[in-house]
C-alpha cells in the first residue's frame, strides 16, 4: 500500500469525485485494498476448501469499485465504513450466486439442524457441539464446521432485493435506525445480549480467549495461534466449537 499524506489522499479523492479520473480511481483502489483483504480473511474463516480466496478477492474488488462509484462524501459516513458494507456484501453475494454449498453439505445442515432442535426440546436448553456429534455419530469438529458454513450461507447483502416488499427495494431500505430502537427491538436486543453473555461465560477459558482476540482485537487465526503457541488449524477448531454455541442464539434471532 503506497504511503500517502493527508494532502495526497485529498487530491486523489478530488480528482476522482470531480473528474472521475481513472488514475485516481486506480490509486484509491490500491489504497483501500487492505480493506478488501481484511474482509476476505474474515469471511473465508470456516468456508469449505473448495472456495478459492482469489474468487472472494475478485468479488470484494467489485464491491470496492461499486463503493467508489456510489460514495457521496456529503453524507455523514466515512468511506471505510461505507466501503466495508459494499465489499462484504459483494463477497457474500458472489458466494450465494455460486451456490458454493454442495448438496451433500446442505443435507448435513438439515440433519444437524433437526438434531439440534430435537435435543433442545428434550433437554430444555442449548445443546453443545459434542452432544450433537454424539447423537449423529459424527466428529464434533465436523458438526461445528457444518453449522459455520450454514451460518455464513444465510448472511444477506444489504443490496439484495427483499422478498416481502412489492416495491423494488433492497434490504438497505429496511435497515432500522439503531439510534432509535423501538421498545420491542430493545427488549429483543437486551435478551439476545444477555443470552450470548451467558453462553460466552460457559465457554472454556481458551475458547473465550480465541473469541475475544478474533472478534474484539480483530486478530487473524494465525496471529492467535502464535500467541497461544498452537497451530492455525487447532485455533480454527477451537473457534468453530465456540461459534457453534453462539450461533444457536444468533440463528434463532434471524428466524
Amino acid at each position: 500500500m503506497p504511503h500517502l499524506t493527508t494532502s495526497d489522499d485529498k487530491k486523489l479523492w478530488d480528482s476522482w469525485l470531480e473528474e472521475r479520473d481513472n488514475d485516481a480511481c486506480d490509486a484509491l483502489i490500491r489504497l483501500y485494498m487492505p480493506l478488501v483483504h481484511y474482509h476476505v480473511q474474515r469471511i473465508s474463516v470456516g468456508l469449505p476448501k473448495n472456495v478459492v480466496k482469489d474468487d472472494l478477492l475478485s468479488h470484494g474488488l467489485l464491491g470496492l469499485f461499486d463503493a467508489l462509484e456510489k460514495f457521496e462524501p456529503d453524507r455523514d459516513l466515512k468511506f471505510d465504513t461505507y466501503a466495508s458494507f459494499r465489499v462484504r456484501g459483494a463477497i457474500i453475494d458472489g458466494l450465494r450466486k455460486e451456490d458454493w454449498l454442495p448438496r451433500s453439505m446442505r443435507e448435513k445442515i438439515k440433519k444437524v439442524e433437526a438434531t439440534v432442535e430435537r435435543l433442545e426440546q428434550v433437554m430444555g436448553r442449548n445443546v453443545t457441539c459434542d452432544e450433537v456429534a454424539k447423537e449423529l455419530k459424527m466428529d464434533s469438529n465436523e458438526v461445528a464446521q457444518v453449522m459455520t458454513e450454514h451460518f455464513v450461507s444465510n448472511m444477506l447483502s444489504i443490496d439484495e432485493p427483499t422478498q416481502e416488499s412489492e416495491r423494488n427495494e433492497t434490504y438497505a431500505a429496511t435497515i432500522e435506525d439503531k439510534r432509535m430502537l423501538s421498545p420491542e427491538s430493545k427488549l429483543v436486543e437486551d435478551a439476545t445480549k444477555k443470552e450470548l453473555a451467558s453462553i460466552i461465560s460457559q465457554l472454556s477459558e481458551k475458547e473465550q480467549l480465541v473469541i475475544s482476540l478474533f472478534y474484539y482485537e480483530e486478530m487473524t487465526l494465525t496471529e492467535i495461534g502464535q500467541i497461544l503457541n498452537l497451530s492455525t488449524s487447532r485455533i480454527s477448531q477451537i473457534h468453530s466449537k465456540a461459534l457453534f454455541r453462539l450461533q444457536q442464539v444468533m440463528l434463532k434471532v434471524k428466524q
